[in-house]
Formats: structure tokens, sequence, C-alpha cells
């Protein structure tokens, strides 16, 4: 029986510009299905890809009217046949194609988990994506080892912070490069050994004045565009050159040659495939993670908790590179 209970979410029915095409208004109550929960949300954590979803730029497009948001946490209230969950667990969760942005959100089993009471609700939002990002691009596909150097573009944003930390954590020396003295403050004081700022620096020049001539032995790459044109042109013999996506707006190359003299490595990393491919490694990464927060070895970093009526507020701040760290919107 179809239900005709509603809640409200922001919605958009056409793709455009969040400011035009994004509003608060009613819609039906999802119903859980096969291994599936309906989870209460307490607190979204806003992603760059939301920007993308609402513009229908997104290799995830959902049907429209459409809902953004990406990830969050809170409690099960209903669920669906088999479902793992039960009534009043607390979960987070991630949905590839959004639809977290609303007073209630539906999830696999496979990509959502458990929250314990020692993970705050701002931390749990902010935990999956950048940390589940920076963890499989760091040790999975990057091998990242005690005693190498990792350099880490877009260091201030969710993922370059967390590879900042799970770098230090790993045994890495970290260089942090970004565009302004703030946010190389904030990569400093999450653990950042070497600082360059790309906007006033040769950023290629100072890689190789920090590691002696010899470049990075993993560079960890968000940004794409200008950036990765520079660092290719830094990584150590044998290094690894991980592509994580492309905020700088330009998907860049690389000549086959510069890979062969270097004998480099470049891989790229898409988080979310693990879920889609249903790998069990992201959830014992989440717990793992759990853990790591309990001994304060990691710490997601939260530029601003804002409510729900100021999304379009914290997508702002998103669009405009203006934040460090990341936007959680609470309920």
């Amino acid at each position: 029986m179809t239900s005709t209970a509603t809640m409200q979410a922001w919605q958009f029915e056409q793709y455009g510009h969040y400011t035009e095409v994004l509003h608060w208004t009613e819609r039906a109550l999802p119903e859980p299905g096969p291994r599936q929960a309906r989870v209460r949300t307490a607190a979204v954590s806003l992603n760059f890809p939301d920007l993308l979803i609402v513009q229908g730029k997104y290799q995830h497009r959902a049907p429209l009217p459409a809902v953004p948001g990406v990830e969050a946490v809170g409690i099960v209230e209903a669920v669906g046949p088999g479902s793992k969950f039960k009534i009043g667990d607390r979960a987070v969760g991630f949905c590839h194609g959004g639809g977290t942005l609303a007073e209630a959100f539906l999830v696999d089993d496979a990509s959502a988990w458990t929250v314990p009471t020692h993970v705050a609700d701002e931390q749990a939002a902010a935990l999956s994506v950048t940390y589940g990002t920076s963890w499989f691009g760091l040790t999975h596909r990057a091998q990242l080892t005690e005693g190498e150097t990792l350099l880490v573009l877009g260091a201030a944003g969710g993922v370059g912070l967390a590879a900042i930390q799970l770098g230090k954590l790993l045994g890495a020396t970290v260089i942090a490069c970004a565009g302004d003295a703030r946010k190389l403050a904030v990569c400093r004081d999450n653990g950042a050994d070497h600082l360059i700022d790309y906007r006033r620096e040769d950023l290629v020049e100072r890689v190789k004045e920090i590691t002696a001539g010899r470049g990075a032995d993993v560079i960890y790459d968000p940004v794409g565009g200008d950036l990765f044109d520079q660092v290719k042109r830094c990584v150590a013999w044998g290094g690894r050159l991980v592509v994580i996506g492309f905020a700088g707006g330009r998907i860049p190359q690389i000549e086959l040659n510069r890979i062969l003299l270097k004998n480099m490595t470049v891989v790229g990393l898409a988080w979310g495939q693990y879920l889609d491919r249903g790998s069990k490694l992201p959830e014992k990464a989440q717990f793992e993670f759990y853990d790591m927060i309990a001994r304060r070895q990691i710490d997601p970093v939260i530029y601003r908790s804002l409510p729900f009526a100021e999304v379009k507020e914290g997508l702002r701040l998103i669009e405009s590179r203006e934040v460090y760290g990341k936007i959680v919107i609470t309920r």
C-alpha cells in the first residue's frame, strides 16, 4: 500500500543553479524496501558533489524531482524486510544519488552503519565520504608507507584535511598545498609538516626544495586542472599520483612518456564504487574510523554548522571556496 505521509525536503524539479531551482517543499515520505531503512535526519554533511547533483552534472542522476545530499546521520524510524537495522538505531548513511537534505531519508543496508555514542552527530555526518575517500586513496590505491612524503592538494578541504590526518597516522611527511594563509594555518594545525601557498609560490620548486630534489612519493589530488599540470612534474621516481576528483573544473591529461621515465603510477579512486560493487571494506573502515576518533587520532574539521533553513548559504560557502573542512546542516 502506498503511503500518503509527507515530509519537508530541499527539492529541485529541474537542473540548474541551486539559488534558482532548489526550494524547501513537501514531498512523499519514502517507504523502505528490502534491506533498506528510513532514517529521521539529525545532521547532513554538505559536499562538493551536491552542487553537481543540482546542476545535473554528477555521475549518478536521481529521477526528478530530486533531493541533494549524499551523507547524513539520524535515528532509524522504519525498516524494510530483511534490514540489518532496527527502529531506534542511530545510523549514518551514504546515498550516492542524493536524498539526505530532507526530514528523513532512505539508505541501503550496504551503505549505512550504526554510530557509537562517543561519535557526535556532526562528526558522524562528516566522516564517511571524506575519510573513506582519503583512507582508500592513501592505503588501497597509493599504498603509502611510513617514511614517505605525501603531497596533498586542496589540503584545506574535507578530503584534504582527512588526508593530512591519515597521512600523519601512517607515518608520512605531509606537504599541504592550499590557496591562502588562513587555510594553510588550518592544515598546520591538523599535522602538516610543510606548507605551500600555490598562489604565491612556485609549487614545483617548493616541492623539490622540501624533498631535496626527489619529489613527492605520493600526490593526492582532488583538484585536477592547472595544479595537476604542475604536480605531475614533481612526482618522485617510483611515485604514485592519486586522482580523487576535479574540483578545479578541468579534467587534465598526462603524457605517457612521463609515466614511463619516472616509473610512476597514476591511479584513480572513486570511493562510492566500493559500495556499488558490494565490497565489505567500507564498513570495516567505518568502524576503524570510530576507533580512531576514540583514540583522538582523527577528528573531522567542521567549518560551520548551519540549520536546515540555511542550506543555500552552506552551498554558497562551498561554491565560493571560502570554506575549509566541512559544512554540516543540523536539525
